[in-house]
This record gives C-alpha cells, sequence and structure tokens, in this order.
C-alpha cells in the first residue's frame, strides 16, 4: 500500500508507532539471527554460560521467546498502522536497523562485557570477533539514524507547510 507521507508525517502518533515498531521487528530479527546462528548452528554460546550447559539451554529458550514476542509485537503495530493507512515504510525500516544495532551494541558491550554473561566465541583470541560484533552494530545503527533523520525531514517541512 502506498501511503502519502505528508499525511502520515501530519501524525506523530503515526510517525513514532512506525519507528517503534521498527525497532522492536530489528531486535526481533538480531536475536532471532544471534539465537539460530550462533547459539544453534555453530554452538559458540548459551545466552547465559555461567552455569551449567541445561541452564544455558533454558536461558536459550527464554532469549529465543523474546526475540519471537518482539517480532509479533511489530507485526501487530504494524497491522494496525496498515488498517489506519498510516505505515511510513522508510521511518518502518529505519527503526529496524536501529532496533538491530542498538541490540546488537548492547549484546557485544554490556552482555557479552560487563556482565559477562557470555562470549561470542570460547578459547581464541576475541578481538576480531568482539570488534566485527561491534563494528556490524555500529554500521546497522548508522543506517537507521540516516533513514530515521530523512523522515523527520518530512515532518519538519510538512509542520511548517501549514
Amino acid at each position: 500500500m502506498h501511503v502519502n507521507q505528508a499525511v502520515v508525517a501530519d501524525r506523530p502518533e503515526f510517525a513514532r508507532r512506525n519507528l517503534i515498531a521498527g525497532m522492536l521487528l530489528g531486535v526481533g530479527c538480531a536475536a532471532f539471527l544471534d539465537e539460530t546462528v550462533f547459539h544453534q548452528l555453530l554452538h559458540w554460546h548459551h545466552f547465559y554460560d555461567r552455569s551449567t550447559p541445561d541452564a544455558g539451554l533454558v536461558s536459550d529458550g527464554i532469549f529465543h521467546a523474546f526475540g519471537f514476542f518482539a517480532a509479533i509485537g511489530s507485526m501487530f503495530m504494524l497491522a494496525d498502522l496498515s488498517r489506519r493507512h498510516g505505515v511510513w515504510w522508510a521511518r518502518w525500516g529505519g527503526g529496524i536497523f536501529l532496533g538491530a544495532g542498538a541490540f546488537q551494541l548492547y549484546d557485544g558491550t554490556i552482555q557479552h562485557k560487563v556482565l559477562g554473561l557470555h562470549q561470542i566465541r570460547y578459547d581464541v583470541d576475541l578481538l576480531p570477533y568482539d570488534t566485527i560484533w561491534n563494528v556490524v552494530a555500529a554500521i546497522l545503527l548508522a543506517l537507521g539514524v540516516v533513514l530515521v533523520l530523512r523522515t523527520n525531514v518530512h515532518i519538519r517541512s510538512s509542520r511548517s507547510a501549514r
């Protein structure tokens, strides 16, 4: 569905909901990829590695459910926006990149380094892994910021046209 951006930009609640819906999907997708690739396929770590393997598996299940519910919540928000003719694809897409990048950066800094819940991988030099992890996060965040700032221009120009 094609929506007139000026109409959506004129409704601040639509702009905010598009951003939040995109961010939730970004968090959900990043969590899904992390869980699927690094936890299940490569067996590099669990969400919580400071206990038994069984506790690690339970923590992975809780983490997987969190990502799933974030993505489902996003889809409900997107369906509501669509019903109200308020989908703003560029802003929603910017939210996806922001959510994925924020999740990735939080995981790489807070969970890996500050809390020490797990590392990306064990028994290897972590510097290349940590560097790649956080550079990818920064790239995702930068893409999100650019897309959201572009949509903010439409919001400002719509308001000043009144």
